[in-house]
């Protein structure tokens, strides 16, 4: 399965097949929480923030090519990435973009 961002593949002609989708809501454990709250008194990074943005990323895109492959598509093209917190330490990450098939 090709993934890109753009909305064509170099060489390839495309069947558009339709939108695909995964989403993902993620949160961390009330421990986490908190020492991730104790960081923001200095500063830094919240290495286990971006630990869970990266997983429910790679989950999030794993679930859209699901969808993808469900339809026969050989690629995704125009893929984008939306998120949002829905409430206290807990974020929805969404991937998305269009199902195509090789000409």
């Amino acid at each position: 399965m090709i993934l890109v961002n753009t909305d064509y593949i170099s060489g390839k002609e495309l069947d558009m097949l339709g939108l695909v989708k995964g989403s993902t809501i993620q949160s961390k454990n009330i421990g986490r929480d908190i020492t991730q709250g104790f960081k923001t008194l200095v500063g830094g990074e919240l290495k286990a923030y971006t630990e869970m943005m990266n997983d429910a990323r790679a989950l999030a895109t794993k679930r859209m090519v699901e969808e993808a492959v469900a339809m026969g598509a050989d690629a995704v093209v125009n893929i984008r990435y939306a998120s949002s917190a829905v409430m206290q330490g807990a974020a929805e990450v969404m991937a998305y973009g269009t199902a195509v098939k090789f000409k």
